[in-house]
């Protein structure tokens, strides 16, 4: 019926004509009630049906159009047929599609107009006294044409509505596990660029350390390539539990390994002065306040992480560190400070240029905190962070 509208209006059209040809056989007024075959219609009230029926095959094209063809048709039949022939049937059918079709104020003047039109012609003008039943059904039918019409469109509305609602709420969810897969990403991508960057400068300085004692002093170079051997094992591991955050739920194996933090920061920072970078660890929490989110954790631990990074990559020679870490009020201030050394780098004094302070901001800005990085005065840099705990 949706795929072929016109053969459906056609074939409602056919049933309309058969019922009215039909009833114009019948009497309403014999002896016991209504009869069929004591009465003959006009040829021409014959042709009024047949025109009003073919004007219905169009009634979703033109719905207006229609009802105005069609009162007409049935004014006709009301003023000169007798007996009358139930022509109305067809504004009644054509009533019916404007008002599906229109909004309820529309309806409303056209429906009133409608049944006002056609009852009062059919009582003023027609043959039968004004109170006959007939025109009261004309009243009757034309009302109901009118409300079914109109409580078909309010349906139709309602449906409209919900559909509408659940496709916004599909692509809401839709956009929302695209943003979430982003942030995961990006949140992936930064735990990566932390553990590749932090570790593979401990194997450059190490390996270059043991090339350079080789010859001279073998059990310093030795020392240095256990270094090199520990720095990437860890980093191995870390970056399998990291990527193992990416597998299905039926691979077989899955990272067990918690994310790395506080708890584990002695252990980062000796990896540092094992690589020939002097710092010093200052951390002040209280002892009351429980342990801290995971995130905020995580986070601080990798500031400190790519922040003496950094400063091992960009300081001068001799440069020494300083590593803060204090719980004041709802938050946690980490800062990392470093001397510059004796000959500073270039790079060192270019605030933002790579993607590792980038990093940290991300991972500060995540958690509804700060972090800021830059030179200090007479020398050095400073990153300093502000997580909410």
């Amino acid at each position: 019926m949706r795929a072929h509208p016109l053969a459906t209006d056609a074939v409602l059209a056919f049933g309309a004509l058969t019922a009215m040809v039909v009833g114009s056989f019948a009497d309403p007024h014999g002896p016991h009630g209504p009869t069929f075959g004591t009465r003959t219609p006009d040829p021409f009230s014959l042709l009024l049906m047949l025109l009003g029926a073919a004007a219905l095959v169009f009634r979703r094209r033109q719905p207006r159009a229609v009802l105005a063809v069609t009162c007409g048709l049935s004014l006709l039949e009301l003023t000169t047929g007798e007996p009358r022939a139930p022509v109305a049937m067809c504004t009644v059918i054509a009533l019916y599609t404007v008002a599906a079709r229109t909004d309820r104020p529309t309806t409303w003047r056209i429906g009133l107009l409608t049944m006002a039109g056609l009852t009062g012609v059919a009582m003023l003008a027609g043959p039968l006294p004004w109170y006959a039943q007939e025109n009261i059904g004309i009243f009757a039918w034309t009302g109901m044409a009118a409300a079914a019409g109109d409580a078909v469109r309010s349906r139709r509305a309602f449906v409209d509505a919900i559909r509408e609602r659940a496709e916004r709420a599909e692509r809401t969810r839709d956009e929302e596990a695209r943003r979430r897969v982003a942030e995961e990403r990006l949140r992936i991508a930064r735990d990566l660029h932390d553990v590749v960057a932090h570790h593979i400068a401990l194997v450059n300085v190490q390996a270059g350390v043991a090339a350079h004692v080789m010859d001279k002093r073998p059990d310093q170079a030795k020392e240095a390539l256990a270094h090199v051997r520990d720095a990437s094992r860890s980093a191995l591991n870390e970056l399998r539990a990291t990527v193992g955050l990416l597998r299905q739920s039926g691979d077989p194996e899955a990272p067990t390994e918690p994310a790395p933090g506080l708890g584990v920061l002695e252990e980062l920072v000796d990896t540092f002065r094992y690589a020939g970078l002097p710092v010093k660890v200052i951390v002040q929490l209280e002892p009351g306040a429980g342990p801290l989110p995971a995130a905020v954790d995580l986070a601080a631990y990798r500031v400190i992480q790519e922040a003496l990074t950094n400063v091992r990559k960009h300081a001068g020679p001799g440069a020494r560190a300083e590593v803060s870490v204090v719980r004041v009020g709802p938050s946690v201030e980490v800062t990392v400070l470093d001397d510059g050394g004796a000959e500073p780098s270039a790079s060192a004094a270019e605030p933002g240029g790579g993607h590792g302070l980038l990093g940290m901001r991300e991972r500060a800005g995540a958690l509804g905190g700060s972090c800021f990085a830059g030179p200090r005065f007479g020398g050095g840099y400073r990153v300093h962070a502000i997580l909410p705990a």
